[in-house]
């Protein structure tokens, strides 16, 4: 066996010995939570923190049940960015419609880049479409997921 093989079974051990202590910290301030809201002034800050961790304490431990889970949000954070500077610039659109509008097209321009879609070009051809009465029934098919895909099976076709 090679050393790297040696060395996978004690760092699985280690990995497992680490959750299963995340785990156990997590029981105990859980615990501690339980324990400290009856002392609490039911109108006190403190008080208000710890229903709110109680109420959403399976989202805020579930990364140590599925791995696949972040333990930060950075990155849900930094792709939406561009959506709240965009709100934020919406105020300053003139009227509730046009702001209404801008929030929709900043949506859209948004949705393209989470699903690998060049924007110019999505709204170049999805206004074609329309301007060319694309069916109502059919608008569906044009969302940026469903037109990423159509574009990919028209390459490989």
């Amino acid at each position: 066996m090679s050393e790297t093989t040696d060395q996978l079974p004690t760092d699985i051990e280690a990995l497992q010995a680490l959750v299963a202590a995340a785990r156990a910290e997590r029981d105990a301030a859980i615990a501690k939570c339980d324990a400290a809201i009856p002392n609490a002034s039911g109108k006190a800050t403190i008080a208000e923190h710890i229903r709110y961790a109680l109420n959403h304490w399976g989202g805020l431990t579930r990364f140590l049940d599925d791995g696949r889970i972040e333990l930060d949000t950075n990155i849900v954070e930094r792709s939406i960015r561009p959506l709240v500077l965009n709100r934020k610039n919406a105020l300053f659109a003139g009227h509730d419609e046009g702001a209404g509008n801008w929030a929709c097209i900043a949506s859209l321009i948004e949705t393209c880049k989470l699903c690998g879609v060049e924007p110019q070009a999505y709204l170049t051809d999805v206004l074609t479409r329309l301007v060319n009465l694309w069916p109502a029934s059919r608008l569906d098919e044009l969302m940026p997921w469903a037109w990423s895909a159509e574009q990919a099976n028209g390459l490989a076709a």
